[in-house]
């Protein structure tokens, strides 16, 4: 299987930051660019790319990141400040691309990093979407970087990752485990109004262990057993 690493941008707005992603991607070994609301792509794009316009011409392209991100085992997140604009349950902490790169060695799976756009990043909902958070280390005089540049500077770092045999647990398989945790959490009266952050804390933290499918099973047989006693306790 490898390990695949998915480029995604959400709504670029400039052509020429698409081209430019495209022929970094090209630079670095990555073939796989998925486009979400893209902006019209033309002959500058196509300029930009100059020998990696295949990847642009190639790339998906989606009405939703939802449906962009539906075949990734892992979700990154590249924010350029995560201190601004978002809450700290969804921010902290954020990891830069050499510590992506440690995390990553040695595993398999469908990684997708979303850049989000040249003027606002990534939303908060998108954020909470996405298992890890990353930012690259720049200078505080001038923290913004363009994007091209941005995702060039993390596929440089992403580029030696060595794949293995871990096997990354799919997302489906996550999403069935943050169910069975929702429906503990019910069992056992959490507070209604701190279940969507507790649940976004969990997320972090099982993103950042980067769960393989077995645990995951694991995981979920050990709440299945939790909430067989309790259901048996209260009936009695």
């Amino acid at each position: 299987m490898g390990l695949k690493i998915h480029v995604v941008l959400v709504e670029p707005l400039y052509e020429g930051n698409v081209g430019s992603t495209a022929r970094a991607m090209k630079n670095f070994g990555f073939l796989e660019l998925g486009l979400v609301n893209p902006c019209e792509l033309d002959g500058q794009a196509r300029a930009f790319a100059m020998h990696a316009r295949d990847i642009m011409e190639t790339a998906s392209v989606h009405s939703t990141i939802q449906d962009a991100l539906k075949d990734s085992d892992l979700i990154i997140a590249a924010t350029g400040n995560p201190g601004l604009r978002v809450e700290e349950h969804i921010r902290a902490p954020a990891y830069t691309p050499s510590e992506i790169k440690k995390m990553l060695d040695g595993k398999q799976g469908t990684i997708s990093i979303l850049f989000g756009r040249e003027d606002k990043g990534l939303l908060n909902d998108e954020l909470k979407l996405c298992d890890i958070i990353m930012s690259i280390p720049t200078s505080s005089d001038y923290p913004s970087m363009n994007l091209s540049h941005a995702v060039a500077v993390v596929l440089y770092e992403l580029s030696s990752i060595k794949a293995g045999n871990v096997s990354l647990a799919q997302h489906l398989d996550l999403d069935l485990m943050y169910g069975h945790i929702q429906e503990l959490l019910d069992d056992i009266d959490y507070p209604p109004h701190k279940k969507d952050k507790t649940m976004l804390m969990l997320q972090r933290i099982f993103g950042r262990a980067r769960l393989t499918s077995r645990e995951v099973q694991t995981i979920r047989g050990l709440i299945r057993r939790i909430q067989y006693r309790l259901h048996h306790l209260f009936d009695n």
